[in-house]
């Protein structure tokens, strides 16, 4: 399936932004790139999301048949420009899953992993992890060689003791047989979350758990989009919600490798209602990029916010898109950088406040460039 992109621009203090589409299809229902990964090779741009039919009617705010929901893949090879779709069952993804719900004659189960990873620093590497349920889990995961044309797996993902882990995709490598894996972790109710670091040496047949980077509380603290900023450094920011409603981005730093963490100011004071995770991505230039959304039912906002000093202090908020009819049901996006220096966040959309617009919700993308706010 190939998708051509829909391109829009905006001006933001005379600044040209493009948006495009990744995926939009009547009837369709796409949805949340933060929960899979995005990877990129120069160009070369591949984002996992969710694709269900469109259903107006189902509970809560996702307009979608869960039941029918599977996962889908977008490969662009010009920098987000245009789109090709690829189902993950075809190409390897064949347990099931939250959001993922392969036929229990087709759906494989997870195993254990028993024989090492080769390589984590091989150019076309990529791992990517699914959860039973945003909760406690289960949690599993695949990993490719060759830029996620064809993945290996399902592999278990342990517990470590914990009450469980419901992970999403976030990890640094570190090393051939090493790799930081940051994972939410169920509270002592088994309820999302807290963040914590976990770490392997052996190419992905042991793992430890580090340490825990957020205390438990009353709410959550989920999704974590994370950088290795030097050999001991480490940088995250995470999606948090407390006990009085209110949804911010959190941020935290490691000085000794993830042993102990510093909490910093909030790098996103405000999320909007549900809250948005965090897309943390480091430019060529050493900047520090962050991405999220503002959530509303009155209307859903893209920001962007920059640091020059690895996250201890961030710029002025940047409105990238606005004031097209996205209701709350939209976000969770994803952030790269590409060759010509251009950041690319993956997110997914609606322009339902608008009259006359279509409701199904779309895989959009929003192309701008970093020196225009340096």
């Amino acid at each position: 399936m190939f998708f051509q992109s829909i391109t829009s621009f905006a001006q933001t203090d005379g600044k040209q932004i493009e948006h495009g589409i990744v995926f939009s299809e009547d009837g369709k229902y796409g949805g949340w790139p933060a929960n899979h990964g995005i990877w990129s090779w120069g160009n070369e741009l591949l984002v996992g999301f969710v694709e269900a039919p469109y259903n107006e009617t189902a509970p809560g705010m996702h307009t979608y048949d869960i039941k029918s929901s599977g996962n889908k893949y977008a490969r662009s090879l010009d920098g987000g420009v245009t789109w090709t779709i690829t189902d993950a069952f075809d190409i390897g993804q064949k347990a099931w899953g939250h959001d993922n719900n392969i036929a229990p004659e087709n759906a494989v189960k997870p195993i254990p992993l028993t024989t090492p990873i080769a390589d984590f620093t091989n150019s076309g590497f990529a791992l990517t992890f699914l959860r039973h349920n945003n909760h406690n889990g289960p949690s599993h995961f695949y990993y490719s060689n060759n830029k996620g044309k064809s993945w290996e797996g399902a592999f278990i993902f342990p517990d470590l003791g914990t009450p469980g882990i419901a992970n999403r995709t976030d990890y640094i490598v570190d090393g051939k047989h090493s790799l930081s894996v940051f994972i939410t972790v169920a509270k002592s109710n088994k309820r999302e979350g807290r963040v914590a670091l976990v770490r392997t040496v052996d190419g992905g047949l042991n793992w430890t758990l580090i340490s825990y980077i957020t205390p438990e509380h009353e709410v959550f603290d989920i999704m974590p989009s994370s950088l290795r900023l030097s050999e001991s450094e480490l940088l995250t920011t995470i999606r948090t919600r407390v006990k009085d409603g209110s949804n911010f981005i959190s941020s935290y730093k490691s000085t000794d490798n993830g042993k102990t963490w510093k909490r910093l100011k909030n790098p996103a004071p405000d999320t909007g209602r549900g809250g948005s995770p965090p897309a943390l991505a480091q430019l060529k230039d050493g900047r520090l990029a962050l991405g999220y959304i503002n959530r509303s039912d009155h209307g859903s906002r893209v920001h962007v916010r920059f640091s020059d000093d690895n996250g201890e202090t961030w710029g002025d908020e940047v409105t990238l898109r606005s004031g097209d009819g996205a209701n709350r049901d939209s976000g969770y996006p994803r952030l790269t950088q590409r060759s010509d220096g251009k950041l690319v966040m993956v997110y997914y959309w609606n322009n339902v406040l608008l009259k006359n617009s279509k409701p199904y919700r779309y895989i959009a993308s929003t192309i701008f460039d970093p020196n225009d706010w340096k």
